[in-house]
């Protein structure tokens, strides 16, 4: 279509002149072959792309779900319908396996009726609450896959995210747990989850930014080796990286929560840095329990040592007297409970070695 000055008036007139088109053309053409000659010369690029367009497939390898849950009525038809969607599609022969924390509301019943409609939906049901270390131990039992994955079932976690996290699994892992970049949690379970985070990672070495999110993809190894009881949930990767498997973290998607409450308490906050300190004593000092005894035995004795030499010298060059100082008495104190410390390394240490032909460690590999 043409304007009464001849010229188009889709193209500004440009449509009929062949220099121009040809110079889009050549434009095109070029921009081409850099794209071609870049990805050519750029094994990175190559790479990213092959990513990009890589879609896991696990060829009927079996995959295990396990969901701790108490009182979740409400979100197990949804997430059931997501975990059968994302499994579905990743060639797999798989199981979900319940976990029923000694609900009091209608979850078991949901769950009877998704066994009904898929056997691969399948229920451990506790008779009361006893936590969810005892349900994640049974669930770990009770599982079959060479990859379990683990994940609450509040619909918080997003199972969309197991495929990638299986990726990064596969990429030379043994865990994989997800990190709740941005949270939707209340503002106390946020902060405090900061803290222990923060000193998990000090105390034990390996640095991650989110222990305790539910959202979990483990080897078969792992889950069958680790000991789960008291509240050691939230330390498994730390527990994992002490074992001597290889542990990292990924983004995930966290979502607000959809139905009921959140199960946080305040004795949590107390009970989490109680059982820092049994992650490492019954990881680190359980096979050499003098290594932790003795050395606060003799920082404390020296600091005791230290202390009455410092009077005693006072007392013999000014003639001070010494019996009646709060120092004195406090160096007293230090002594003996360093003396203390050293004999109770001692006695451990016997039984340890009464104890020797228990020896417990793992094996990776055989030839």
């Amino acid at each position: 279509m043409q304007d009464s000055n001849g010229k188009d008036k889709n193209h500004g007139g440009h449509k009929n002149k062949p220099g121009i088109n040809r110079g889009r053309q050549n434009y095109r053409k070029r921009y081409h072959n850099r794209q071609k000659s870049y990805k050519k010369d750029n094994p990175q690029a190559q790479n990213e792309a092959r990513e990009d367009n890589k879609v896991l497939n696990l060829n009927n390898q079996s995959v295990s779900v396990v969901v701790p849950l108490l009182n979740e009525e409400e979100s197990l038809k949804e997430l059931a319908g997501l975990l059968e969607s994302v499994l579905g599609s990743l060639n797999c022969n798989y199981e979900v396996i319940f976990v029923d924390d000694g609900s009091t509301d209608k979850s078991f019943d949901r769950i009877r009726e998704l066994n009904a409609a898929n056997k691969r939906f399948k229920c451990i049901k506790f008779r009361k609450n006893y936590g969810k270390s005892a349900a994640l131990a049974a669930g770990f039992k009770a599982a079959k896959g060479s990859f379990v994955i683990t994940m609450d079932a509040d619909l918080q976690d997003d199972p969309r995210e197991i495929p990638d996290l299986i990726k990064t699994l596969q990429s030379g892992y043994d865990l994989v747990t997800g990190w709740k970049k941005v949270r939707y949690d209340p503002f106390i379970k946020r902060n405090t989850s900061k803290i222990f985070n923060f000193v998990t990672s000090k105390v034990s070495g390996v640095r991650l930014h989110d222990f305790n999110c539910g959202l979990k993809v483990y080897r078969k190894d792992v889950v069958k080796s680790l000991k789960v009881y008291g509240e050691m949930h939230r330390y498994l990767p730390a527990l994992a990286h002490l074992s001597g498997f290889r542990v990292t973290e990924k983004v995930v998607k966290h979502h607000p929560r959809k139905f009921g409450k959140t199960k946080f308490g305040a004795s949590r906050f107390i009970n989490g840095f109680l059982d820092v300190l049994t992650v490492m004593f019954t990881t680190k000092y359980i096979k050499k329990p003098l290594h932790l005894f003795g050395m606060l035995g003799m920082l404390s004795g020296a600091a005791g040592f230290v202390i009455i030499a410092y009077l005693t010298i006072l007392k013999f060059v000014e003639g001070a007297y010494i019996s009646n100082r709060p120092l004195f008495i406090a160096g007293v104190l230090l002594a003996i409970v360093g003396v203390q410390f050293f004999s109770l390394g001692l006695i451990a240490e016997m039984i340890t070695k009464a104890n020797a032909n228990q020896e417990d460690f793992l094996i990776e590999k055989t030839l």
